[in-house]
């Protein structure tokens, strides 16, 4: 897992680089970022899988808020970012959202 933020010079954004270790995609065909910066769309934004079983997007973020987040793998499989900046807990009962600080 982790998260790599490439904050812009000239304009307020941050291009945040999700990536899911091999380990954790545990052969998952696919994988999704879901979160508030997608309106929580299971299909929304997607992760290219690499050749060494790892998945990884870029998405363009508004800096100075806050966005939470979790993985979606094969449509099923729910996962958070053990390098995310917090976890909040979630509506749903026991679970937990990974969180973003920009």
């Amino acid at each position: 897992m982790g998260i790599q933020k490439q904050f812009l010079k000239r304009k307020p954004i941050c291009k945040v680089t999700f990536k899911i270790a091999k380990a954790v995609a545990n052969a998952s065909q696919s994988a999704h970022v879901v979160g508030e910066f997608n309106g929580w769309s299971i299909s929304a934004t997607p992760m290219k899988k690499l050749k060494n079983g790892a998945f990884k997007t870029t998405v363009d973020l508004k800096i100075g808020r806050s966005y939470q987040f979790r993985y979606l793998l094969d449509k099923y499989n729910w996962e958070n970012d053990p390098e995310a900046d917090g976890l909040l807990p979630t509506p749903f009962g026991d679970s937990r959202n990974s969180v973003i600080r920009l």
